[in-house]
């Protein structure tokens, strides 16, 4: 048995992740098809041992599939996911267009499973911003146990959160180094090669950005909206995995020894924290795995109840197609999914 499954937004970088990792999880597909705008029809991406060419978007007919992945542009999102919901799919969308309204569930599997129980308000479920799924899969079980007041965040975030375009920058401005100069910035608002930027997204009137706001706002929806926390959001030079310095105060005491205990037991972590030279993780160590890394477990004496840690996963998967594809299992487990058809 198999379901019928579309990728909208098949070409681009988290696209073909979800494809892949469809693949990797064998998530029982009877029926893969590749949507993608007009400019892309016939492009081919890889399925399995072969290849699906992408069908327009416009021209698709939605009613013939039970769930669609989607990885597109807001703007995109706001006028399709309505129409693919009302042909009777559920849309599990990668975009920031319908993170916040109530009635469409915001979900990390790990961390609020059971809020898929109101999917079908709109027949979309909605995928956090990157740098909040990871942070949240290492919040939740820390909050169950002890009650979270405040976290300070500083991300420290990969290039490919602003698509292939940003790993293309990246890429000729390190090159244009050595050779005859960086190229000037055009997906970025300074050069990122050798450098960081302490600015993703848009400025706000208060001197926070959207993406900073997307942290706390989207960690209230899925965990607790008592939970104050701040966040300052960096660009760094690194070209898949973000990574974030986490500073957590608590109500109630919890020792470095009881967390690192807590998080190693928590589904999608894995506790990497050793006090020796190599003894954490790196976003370079992440790229391609599924989990979220927590490392350098230790009290913060400044507080009462305080620790920090360094929190990294890989944004493609995780942070993005992963998390979507997560999605898409736990709809199956609950029998969610619509029709069934025979493989």
């Amino acid at each position: 048995m198999g379901y019928r499954v579309a990728v909208v937004g098949a070409t681009g970088a988290v696209g073909r992740e979800m494809l892949n990792i469809l693949e990797e999880v064998n998530f029982p597909v009877d029926k893969m098809h590749a949507i993608a705008s007009r400019n892309s029809i016939g492009v081919e991406v890889g399925w399995k041992a072969g290849v699906v060419k992408c069908e327009d978007v416009a021209q698709f007919d939605f009613s013939t599939v039970d769930v669609v992945l989607m990885s597109v542009s807001g703007a995109f999102s706001r006028e399709w996911a309505p129409k693919i919901g009302a042909a009777g799919p559920i849309v599990i969308d990668n975009s920031s267009a319908w993170r916040m309204d109530p009635d469409v569930p915001l979900i990390v599997p790990e961390v609020n499973p059971d809020d898929v129980s109101y999917a079908r308000r709109k027949n979309i479920i909605a995928n956090p911003n990157c740098s909040t799924a990871q942070l949240v899969v290492a919040l939740k079980p820390l909050h169950d146990a002890a009650k979270i007041k405040r976290v300070v965040v500083a991300t420290y975030q990969s290039v490919s959160g602003a698509g292939k375009e940003g790993m293309d920058e990246l890429w000729d401005q390190t090159k244009g180094v050595f050779v005859l100069g960086a190229p000037p910035p055009k997906v970025f608002p300074k050069q990122i090669a050798f450098n960081v930027i302490p600015y993703i997204g848009e400025f706000r009137e208060d001197g926070y950005t959207d993406e900073e706001a997307k942290m706390w706002n989207e960690t209230h929806k899925m965990i607790d909206p008592d939970i104050a926390l701040t966040v300052t959001c960096v660009r760094v030079p690194v070209m898949v995995g973000h990574s974030e310095a986490v500073n957590i105060e608590f109500h109630e005491p919890l020792d470095e020894d009881d967390a690192r205990e807590i998080l190693r037991d928590a589904p999608g972590v894995l506790v990497i924290d050793k006090r020796e030279p190599t003894g954490y993780m790196t976003p370079k160590e992440s790229q391609g795995e599924f989990a979220v890394y927590v490392s350098r477990i230790r009290n913060d004496p400044t507080v009462a109840y305080g620790l920090s840690m360094w929190v990294v996963s890989d944004n493609l998967r995780k942070g993005a197609a992963l998390n979507a594809v997560q999605i898409a299992e736990l709809l199956a487990e609950r029998g969610m999914i619509g029709r069934k058809v025979l493989a």
